[in-house]
Formats: structure tokens, sequence, C-alpha cells
């Protein structure tokens, strides 16, 4: 077969893709296969995929167990909308009603963890007739109007014309405390500021708060234990809805199926992306019957929950159980935080080690504790030459973002962890 190659497709993006969508790597690859935790560019080199296409490919690149059934309903019935009755979409509901945590029951489909957001943000205002939201600072949920005004990320917040009636509360962020103060210490000072916000900053009318359980592009922030119920016994207190948005975190990634049942709540209403179609575009919100059934007026998604995104689903829910990638999750995270503890005591960059799973960020500072940004991008750029693919977050974009497919192996990580040490060894001191 013959390739572009990435030169041509950078002139061709340059000349034919709006600006915005950036890239990665000074010296980008043109990627063309994929087989499970593995990537092969144009010139056939392998890379290990350390980052999944951001916490998407959680099963595996191709992986034949997902993909044969995809095709199987492809050559069968690829779409109609979800006005027309089909079986794969209620099947997946009921999965979906089955594997989330607590209460939650009806759902909604559509294409993109932003649709599912700003659904969910719309079900909130529905269900009680409140309009003003809460949200957390160095949050990231979409990039329409609404979910950028909800984005506590000012680098991701394009519209200069912003939605109003949104307030931010501190996140969670122990390494750099908003507050300034320590953890446990602080009895949770950044949680009980929402308490403030609502009683000042507020018309007393809020229809819900909306938060990553672990906030992704943010630099993998991971709040402690026990944050999440002090925020929900808050909200309960003013008749707030919890939306919490599991679009990156979702799907086995940290050791349970779903992010927040690692601080053992359960939300109104929880959005999903990414990974539950393992690489097929699909969203979902789902709620409390109590929440979902104020939402009667009619709604449709052209592509949501078609046959084949459904299937996929379905496929992708069927490979997370049976193989326990969920286990498997919590042991090589396990494994690559011990590993980079290592590497910590040898190379004084790696500030912080943060995460649960494998949702992993490993933040590099310099010795003044000042973002290490530009020692990041080397970093990325020498473990690519390497053929191994490592992400990036962080307001400052200075953490490293390990969040690969679940089927990684341990000889896998020990490989990861040998690169990275070398790599780190040949920055400048």
């Amino acid at each position: 077969m013959t390739y572009l190659g990435p030169q041509t497709i950078l002139e061709k993006k340059k000349e034919y893709i709006m600006p915005c969508l950036g890239h990665f790597y000074q010296e980008p690859m043109q990627l063309v296969r994929g087989d499970m935790q593995y990537l092969y560019d144009s010139t056939g080199k392998e890379y290990l995929d350390c980052f999944a296409g951001v916490s998407v490919i959680n099963c595996g690149h191709c992986n034949p167990a997902i993909t044969d059934r995809i095709c199987e309903q492809v050559k069968t019935l690829q779409h109609v909308c979800n006005i027309y009755l089909t079986d794969p979409f209620v099947r997946l509901a009921e999965r979906l009603a089955e594997v989330t945590p607590g209460d939650l029951k009806k759902t909604f489909f559509c294409s993109t963890g932003t649709e599912a957001n700003e659904g969910a943000a719309l079900l909130a205002t529905v269900a009680t007739n409140n309009s003003e939201f809460i949200s957390l600072r160095n949050g990231l949920h979409g990039r329409t109007k609404l979910t950028m005004s909800m984005t506590g990320i000012s680098m991701w917040r394009t519209d200069p014309n912003p939605v109003g009636g949104i307030n931010f509360a501190p996140n969670a962020y122990c390494y750099r405390c908003p507050l300034g103060k320590r953890f446990p210490e602080c009895d949770y000072a950044c949680a009980n500021a929402i308490e403030d916000i609502i009683k000042t900053n507020t018309s007393g009318r809020v229809a819900a708060m909306i938060a990553e359980p672990i906030q992704g592009n943010a630099g993998i922030v991971t709040p402690p234990p026990g944050y999440f119920k002090r925020v929900k016994e808050i909200l309960d207190r003013y008749g707030i809805l919890l939306i919490i948005d599991e679009v990156q975190t979702g799907f086995c990634r940290t050791g349970k199926m779903f992010a927040i049942e690692n601080y053992g709540i359960s939300p109104d209403i929880m959005t999903m992306a990414k990974a539950l179609g393992n690489g097929t575009p699909i969203s979902a919100f789902i709620a409390t019957e109590k929440v979902a059934n104020t939402y009667t007026k009619p709604g449709a998604s052209t592509l949501g929950g078609n046959p084949v995104s459904s299937t996929a689903a379905l496929a992708t829910l069927d490979y997370l159980i049976d193989n326990k990638l969920a286990d498997n999750a919590l042991a090589r995270g396990a494994q690559l935080k011990a590993g980079l503890a290592d590497l910590q005591k040898k190379y004084p960059i790696i500030g912080d080690i943060r995460g649960m799973g494998l949702m992993v960020g490993a933040e590099l500072v310099h010795a003044d504790n000042s973002p290490a940004s530009t020692e990041t991008d080397i970093i990325l750029e020498e473990m690519k030459n390497r053929g191994f693919i490592v992400g990036k977050n962080g307001v400052a974009r200075n953490v490293l973002a390990f969040q690969p497919p679940l089927v990684i192996t341990e000889q896998n990580i020990n490989d990861l962890l040998d690169a990275l040490d070398v790599v780190l060894a040949q920055l400048p001191r």
C-alpha cells in the first residue's frame, strides 16, 4: 500500500484543516495500523500505545472480539435513526443500567462526549427547573457553547462570549492546592468552598454541579478519598443534582467499571463516551428514573445508539468483563506507579505521581517546582523515537499521561519504564 507520508499529510492539513487542530511531536509519524496495545506507522515501525487515543481504546486496537461483531452488524443493518425500533440499543441501555452505580437506569444515546455532557446539563435544568451550574476549575467538558463555558481551562475556552450562570469551585488538586492547604488537615476545604459559592455567587437556582472524578486534561488530578462524599452531602442539602463526567475515566480504566465507584457515591446523572465503543463513535448520559422521567418533550439523536455503535458497545462491555480488564488495570497500574516512584528517586524532575489504575499522571517540574513543559515535550519526542506513545496534559502541559489499552502486559510496563529511565537520564541537569 502507498501512504501519503507525514510531510504530505502536514501540508494537506495546513491547507484544508482548521488551524485549531494541533498535533503531537516535532517530527510526527503517520499511523496506519493498530493491533491491541500496538500501533504501526507508514514505515512499519511498531509503537507501544500508552495513551489509547486518550482513554478510548480500552480493549485494544482492532480487537477481533469487537471488530468481528461490528462487521457482522454492518453487513446486516448499518443505520436507522433511533426513532425506529432496533435490538442493539435497548440491549445496551439495559446493560448500562446493570453496570452503572446506584440507581442510574434510563439512558439517552448520542455520538460524542460533548453531546453527552450537553444533554446531561439540559436534563438537569428540565428536572430541577433551575438554570445555574457549578463546575470545577481545570475541568474539561466539551467544545459546544455550554460545555465550553463549563470548562475551567482557559486554553479550551475559545468562545469569547461564554454562557453565564456558571460558577467555578476550586478543584481537589492536592499537589498544587488552589487554597494553599494540605490534605487531610484541610478538612476538604475545596469541597466546602462549594457551599460558599452556592450561598454567595449564585441566585440559589442551581440545577447541577458537573465534575470529572479524575480530571484528565487538567493533569490526571485525582481527588483524595472522601472528597465526593463531602461534595454530595453539600449538593443534597441544597437540592442540586450531581453530574459525573466519566467520558475519560469510564469502563474499567481506574480498576472499577466507573471511576466514581472508587469514591463510594452515586451521581444523579452520569455521562460516558470514548471507551464505550472502543473507537466507534458513541456516547450516552444516564440518570435515575426520577430525573430521567422529567425529559418528556420530543428528543432524538440521528446517529445516537445506531445499530453498529450499539453493537460495538455491547461487544466492548462483554470483553471488559469477560477478560477482567479492571483487575489488569489495577495490577498494571500499581506496577507502573511503583516504577515511576523508583524513577522519581533518581530524577527529581518527577514532582508528583497520581491517578488510579491505568490512568496515571507524572507531573514534571523544575527545582523551584515550576512546570517543566519544555522537558515534557522533549521526553514525549524521545519516547516516540524509541517506540512508545505517551500522552501529555495538565494546564501547563507538563504532565506525562499514561492511559494505555487495558490489555497491556507486565513486560510492556517494564519496557516502558526502562525506556523512560534512559530518556530521563539524557535530560540536562
